[in-house]
């Protein structure tokens, strides 16, 4: 019997090595356009739909996604893909800068004084928060979902120092509390599924307006809430913008969302861009303590300078606590 002998070519493996590039150019795409639709709602200055709002979140992080499509683009060889990669480098890069204004304020200083904001998840967090405002000393204290046993803890070992307070009691997320060392008129608040209490401060003979921000995280069926909570924010925000005004909380949101930066444009400026630390990430910290986003903030009407701004781990909650120090400036 004759024996049959077979011989492989490189031109036999020429389909299976096209099908591989198809492949791979395949991902890049798959990759490029879910990034570019992400990036084009921020360029449109719209948070859009889920699952949008929640991807803005993390935005910083679609550099991820995008330096993967251009490393599958240079497997595939697909210069087009790899323009597309590019480009939408350019993007992520100029809309990571800080958002919003960092100007200084031109008269002396009139007041100083130290601002804590921490949402301590259900009440969990509160052992947590008591040694930190007891080690810290803050003047102003914010403190979201801030339940009934939260409330009697901080009422009780605080009673002295911070002897001023504006509260919505309530159960499980939806109480908050302002704490003051000044005195303070309380007001109506912004109306909010979550309590969001208001007053106005004397401090050092200066009225401040402060509000506490905690609207409704954009789940996947109420984005349309969280916008129209987030709108009422910046309406406050907006009333009256003689007052010198603090708006803290957790904003549920960051500057890469289109409803927060609204805020901004109302001319107030964020304490930790103008501290250095503008994206510096406050949730959540216990399942991504680097990988996270700043939703935590302390914004300030330009009546403020900012002297410092640190994020605080706290145990029992996912988020971080943002302490700044503050000056009041006097109007030239």
């Amino acid at each position: 019997m004759g024996t049959v002998t077979s011989e492989w070519t490189a031109a036999d493996f020429v389909p299976e090595r096209h099908r591989g590039r198809r492949f791979t150019a395949w991902c890049a795409g798959l990759l490029f356009t879910a990034v570019s639709v992400v990036v084009g709602c921020r360029t449109a200055d719209t948070d859009a739909v889920t699952p949008v709002p929640q991807l803005l979140a993390f935005f910083p992080w679609l550099l991820a996604p995008t330096g993967l499509g251009l490393l599958l683009s240079l497997l595939s060889r697909r210069r087009l893909w790899l323009v597309w990669g590019v480009a939408l480098l350019g993007l992520l890069a100029w809309f990571i800068e800080p958002y919003g204004k960092s100007g200084e304020p031109g008269g002396p200083a009139v007041a100083e004084f130290r601002v804590l904001t921490s949402n301590v998840e259900f009440g969990r967090g509160t052992g947590s928060l008591v040694p930190v405002i007891r080690r810290e000393r803050p003047d102003v204290v914010f403190v979201e979902e801030c339940e009934y046993t939260c409330q009697a803890t901080l009422r009780r070992d605080f009673g002295t120092e911070l002897p001023y307070r504006q509260a919505v009691v309530a159960a499980g997320s939806h109480g908050s509390v302002v704490l003051s060392r000044y005195p303070l008129k309380g007001t109506k608040g912004v109306t909010g599924t979550m309590g969001m209490p208001g007053a106005v401060a004397d401090v050092d003979g200066h009225a401040v307006r402060l509000q506490l921000a905690h609207p409704m995280p954009p789940l996947p069926r109420q984005v349309g809430l969280w916008r129209r909570e987030l709108g009422r924010l910046r309406a406050f925000a907006a009333a009256d913008p003689t007052t010198p005004t603090v708006l803290a909380g957790d904003f549920n949101s960051s500057q890469d969302h289109a409803a927060f930066r609204r805020i901004l444009d109302t001319g107030l400026h964020d304490a930790a861009r103008l501290a250095g630390h503008p994206r510096t990430p406050s949730w959540p910290e216990q399942l991504l303590p680097v990988f996270g986003t700043q939703i935590d903030h302390v914004l300030l009407s330009p009546d403020f300078s900012t002297n410092s701004a640190r994020f605080l781990d706290l145990a029992d909650t996912d988020h971080r606590a943002l302490l700044v120090d503050i000056a009041l400036h006097q109007h030239r």
